[in-house]
Order: C-alpha cells, then sequence, then structure tokens
C-alpha cells in the first residue's frame, strides 16, 4: 500500500510525530507531502485551534506535555500560528528529502526560530544548499509542487494535519500514530466486526 504523509510546519503534532516518520521512512518508502494547513481550513470552512481563544491555550499547552512525555524538545517560535508558506516553499525547493524536512521541523520547533519570511530562512537555506532563497521561494515549479501537494490531499479528502493516508485510510494526528502502524501491519484490521460496521455507519440527525 503507498504511504504518504501531509504535514504542515506551523503545525506542533507535525513535528510530534516526525520523528516517528522519518523512522517508519527508513523502513518503508513515505511520500512527504508539505500542504498549507491555512487552505485546507478554507476549503471545510473551518477556524483552526488557534483562532479560539481556550483552545489555543489548551493546544499550546497540551503539545507542550506531549513533548515533555515523550523526551522531544519543543520550543515555540516567536509567534504563532505564523505564515507557513516560506518555510513549506524551501521545503520542496530542497527536494522534500528526509533531510530538508528534519532541518526545517528543528529550525522553527526545536530552537524556536522564525521561518515566516526569506530573510528569516536564509541561513537554513543556505545549509541545505540553496544560496538565492528568494528566488527559489518564487520558482513557478515550487508554487506548483506545493497546489499539487494540496489538491492531492483534497482527493484524499484529508482534513487535517498531521495525517498518514495509507493506501485509502486516513489516519489524523501525531498520537494516531500507533493505530496507523497496527493497520499498516494488518490491512485486515477493519475487514469484519465492529471495526466494518462503523465504515458505514449511518448519520443520525437529533431533533430539538
Amino acid at each position: 500500500m503507498p504511504i504518504a504523509w501531509y504535514f504542515d510546519f506551523v503545525s506542533m503534532f507535525s513535528w510530534l510525530q516526525w520523528q516517528s516518520i522519518r523512522e517508519l521512512a527508513e523502513r518503508r518508502e513515505v511520500s512527504l507531502r508539505p500542504i498549507l494547513f491555512g487552505a485546507l481550513l478554507k476549503e471545510m470552512g473551518q477556524r483552526g485551534p488557534a483562532e479560539i481563544p481556550r483552545k489555543r491555550e489548551f493546544t499550546y499547552r497540551y503539545a507542550q506535555w506531549r513533548a515533555r512525555q515523550a523526551g522531544v524538545p519543543l520550543r515555540f517560535p516567536p509567534t504563532h500560528p505564523f505564515n507557513p508558506l516560506p518555510a513549506l516553499r524551501l521545503c520542496i525547493a530542497a527536494g522534500t528529502s528526509v533531510e530538508a524536512v528534519g532541518a526545517i521541523f528543528e529550525w522553527i520547533w526545536a530552537h524556536g526560530r522564525p521561518a515566516d519570511t526569506a530573510e528569516a530562512l536564509e541561513p537554513l537555506a543556505a545549509s541545505l544548499g540553496i544560496a538565492d532563497v528568494r528566488a527559489a521561494l518564487a520558482a513557478p515549479e515550487v508554487k506548483a509542487r506545493l497546489q499539487a501537494n494540496f489538491e492531492e490531499a483534497m482527493r484524499q479528502q484529508v482534513f487535517g494535519v498531521p495525517t498518514l493516508a495509507i493506501g485509502d485510510e486516513l489516519f489524523w494526528g501525531a498520537d494516531a500514530h500507533a493505530f496507523a502502524m497496527d493497520y499498516l501491519a494488518h490491512p485486515d484490521l477493519f475487514a469484519d466486526g465492529e471495526m466494518n460496521r462503523l465504515g458505514h455507519l449511518p448519520v443520525g440527525l437529533s431533533r430539538v
């Protein structure tokens, strides 16, 4: 089954899943697909968690707690949410390799550095072999690739980041990684019993 990982650098939960994805990519072929989370929310007509004050507070603290539990460094960048387009385009310009994805995540979430402008990313881009970061981020082929990733996410009906797509099944969130790995090891997991019934459960509408 083909495996794809949809993520956005603005998502701290993408960072929390990254090490598991890196390890998976050492054993299996994983297509790394950066997408713009804000565009996904707009497509679905939803607000992001950072746009709801108390949810924002909870989400940030929960992410910090999860990181401490997992022994993963987590330092928020100067502002959040931030415009992730420069980081997403840099990732594609650098080939969306495991090394590039890891370096960008670490820049933002391990060290808490800004990543919302070409200027902020210049030192990182240089370390990835990109001398002219502004030209790289403005390249039509880079923009086209990012758009193609988003269109593929829409085709697969991705509804959040991070999402691990295994075949036609979607596993949303860093905390669903073990669930995804169980399905990968047992492709018949959803084939019978209650799992199968849940895949066809009718929607009931309550009346007030």
